[in-house]
């Protein structure tokens, strides 16, 4: 069931701050640890200070767009194992192709069902915690 997963650190990035908040508290709601960032280069700053399990990425933001984000974090090493999932409202097939090539490991059409946005959350492991 998947109110019984694991918490997982989420990191949220988005432009829609209604967008970003909504998500944020319904994974908290089942448990996850979440981090909110507005835009682009906040969720770059965010996620290296952060260090998610996995991120919810809005690929069409301004100025620093998803495609740049996982662009900028797949080239830090503490970033390899974050699950970055394109959570867009942008689901065709051209775009499909290009998020897997950007370095998207998922994509997700918005409004993804819950179901299936913690089925994609559970795929990842929570990294160790540093005592």
């Amino acid at each position: 069931m998947a109110s019984q997963l694991a918490s997982r650190k989420i990191l949220i990035v988005d432009d829609n701050v209604d967008s970003v908040d909504l998500i944020a508290d319904l994974l908290s709601m089942y448990g996850h640890v979440t981090a909110k960032a507005y835009g682009g280069a906040g969720g770059i700053e965010t996620a290296i200070n952060f260090q998610p399990d996995v991120m919810l990425v809005d690929l069409g933001m301004p100025e620093v767009t998803g495609y740049a984000v996982v662009k900028k974090l797949r080239q830090y090493p503490q970033m390899d194992d974050v699950v970055m999932v394109a959570y867009t409202a942008w689901d065709d097939a051209t775009t499909r192709k290009q998020t897997s090539i950007a370095g998207f490991d998922e994509h997700l059409a918005k409004p993804a069902d819950i179901e299936r946005l913690l089925e994609v959350i559970s795929l990842t492991r929570p990294k160790p915690q540093v005592i």
